[in-house]
């Protein structure tokens, strides 16, 4: 470090632990805590947070009389900021008690700033005159999603049930247990744990920051990960108990969405790539970091483990792959040539292979043990979002945004079948057998089909707990008694007055039958 610049942070260390840096005007509430505070604190510091105290720890900060009354104990002593938690905890020298909690710091001008603000007595200032918007009316009017079905049985021909649901957020994360027995599904804001042998769901998780990017049940099925967050301000992954949704950990520390996770296969640990750049391996029983990879340029987009758990594969903007040391947390090899951004990686379960997959649709086939490409093989129009093996290695699953999954011989890297899902598949994940594919897609469902012959088994979409439903394309529905008190109901294209006949299709056997691919 440059022997000026290190006299320079010392100094301005001193500075504020005298209080003694200069200030044009005394800090206000207004004109400078609250744009520090709504920047840094108040995504879980707020009202809406109060009722989930693993977050919020039951404080809200995002107005003044909010700051003056605390939480459990006072955070705010005017006059006083060394009595004043809301000064002495940014500077806490345990990381898991500083904060902003698993974020950067605060600058040294900030705490300075809020430092000064508690000293002077917390003075409110002048509220800034708001402007009143322009109202204007808005049509707030939900718009329908439709699910067709086509009855084996009778002359009905296609039956439509609509539901005013619509728009829906992207279903951008899916993941099966390792029993098979559940299935996990993402959305902005919410997780949805189905049966996936009744195709109901037992469990919705909305303890998570912003949009899910990815899920991973850990390899004994007791612990469910899920990776997301906020754009360029803060990463989110959090450890979830399965059998009562419970909240184990809150792995923080990236600065930017985390993207991508995979456990080791022991279970034993957790990597995390972001678009912060970097990819952190972190201890999954403790939740500490054991060490974080830093050899991409841009977002790392993806992330799978050896079978082994010696290395791990990476997959990133930088148009690059990397195979990285799990022990060490330095690269072996980096797989290039790719002429665009690198968004999907799989290991095959052997250890010999790796797959990538991206922007560029085709699918690059690497050796594991050299980083020599071994193939690139075309199947997809446009860009592939998410590649996945059967737990066997007998074939590879690729998710793409011109609406189709694929399904690929893994053993000779060529293509086997291709699945028309009607929506761009952001997400893809296999059953241990490998007979299932569930697709998580932009148009907020999650489809399932079978991987040999193609066909589409169940449709599944949930929202908050007490709304879901399941349809089978071949004519049979299940759903919460409220989401099907909304239903409307076409026959062969012409609204269904009488809707007697169509609840005999109303069939939680005939559901299981579906998902379970027995249909």
């Amino acid at each position: 470090m440059n022997r000026y610049f290190r006299c320079s942070l010392l100094a301005c260390l001193l500075l504020v632990a005298d209080g003694a840096l200069s200030f044009a005007a005394d800090p206000t509430y207004w004109a400078d805590v609250r744009p520090i505070l709504r920047k840094n604190c108040t995504v879980c510091h707020n009202e809406r947070k109060l009722d989930e105290p693993e977050v919020s720890a039951g404080l809200a900060l995002h107005t003044l009389d909010a700051i003056r009354k605390g939480g459990k104990v006072p955070v705010l002593k005017a006059g006083k900021p060394d009595d004043s938690l809301l000064v002495s905890l940014l500077t806490e020298k345990n990381k898991k008690r500083r904060m902003p909690l698993d974020a950067e710091p605060l600058s040294v001008e900030q705490i300075a700033t809020l430092r000064k603000w508690v000293e002077l007595g917390a003075p409110e200032g002048t509220k800034p005159v708001e402007v009143a918007p322009v109202i204007r009316p808005v049509n707030r009017r939900k718009l329908d999603v439709t699910f067709a079905m086509k009855p084996t049985t009778g002359k009905l021909g296609v039956v439509e049930l609509s539901l005013p649901i619509g728009p829906l957020p992207p279903v951008a994360a899916v993941a099966f247990s390792p029993d098979g027995k559940w299935l996990a599904s993402g959305v902005y804001g919410r997780v949805t744990i189905w049966d996936a042998e009744t195709a109901k769901p037992v469990r919705t998780i909305t303890n998570v920051l912003a949009a899910v990017h990815d899920l991973k049940f850990s390899p004994d099925g007791r612990t469910l990960a899920v990776a997301g967050g906020q754009p360029s301000a803060r990463g989110d992954l959090r450890l979830f108990s399965v059998a009562d949704g419970q909240l184990l950990h809150n792995l923080g520390g990236h600065a930017d969405v985390v993207s991508g996770i995979a456990f080791s296969p022991d279970g034993t640990k957790i990597a995390s790539a972001s678009f912060d750049k970097t990819v952190r391996l972190w201890d999954a029983k403790t939740g500490t970091l054991i060490h974080t990879f830093a050899g991409h340029s841009d977002f790392v987009y993806a992330v799978a483990f050896s079978p082994k758990g010696d290395w791990y594969a990476t997959a990133s903007k930088d148009r690059t792959g990397r195979i990285v040391d799990a022990k060490t947390g330095k690269g072996r090899f980096t797989l290039s040539g790719m002429e665009q951004e690198v968004m999907a990686v799989a290991v095959r379960p052997d250890g010999l292979q790796i797959v990538t997959s991206g922007f560029e649709p085709q699918l690059h086939w690497w050796d594991a043990t050299t980083g020599e490409r071994l193939k690139k093989q075309g199947g997809h129009d446009i860009a592939v979002h998410e590649l996945a093996f059967d737990v066997g290695g007998k074939i590879a699953i690729s998710a793409g945004a011109d609406k189709t999954v694929r399904v690929w011989n893994a053993q000779t890297s060529t293509p086997s079948r291709t699945i028309l899902t009607g929506s761009v598949a952001y997400a893809v994940a296999t059953d241990p057998a490998g007979k299932r594919v569930a697709a998580g897609c932009a148009d907020g469902l999650v489809r399932i089909y079978d991987t040999t012959t193609g066909r589409h088994g169940i449709t599944l979409w949930a929202g908050d707990s007490d709304t879901w439903l399941a349809v089978s394309p071949d004519g049979a529905y299940l759903g919460a008694e409220a989401t099907i008190a909304t239903a409307k109901w076409s026959i062969a294209g012409k609204p269904a007055t009488d809707t007697k006949a169509l609840v005999n299709f109303q069939s939680a056997e005939a559901i299981a039958k579906a998902i379970r691919g027995e249909r």
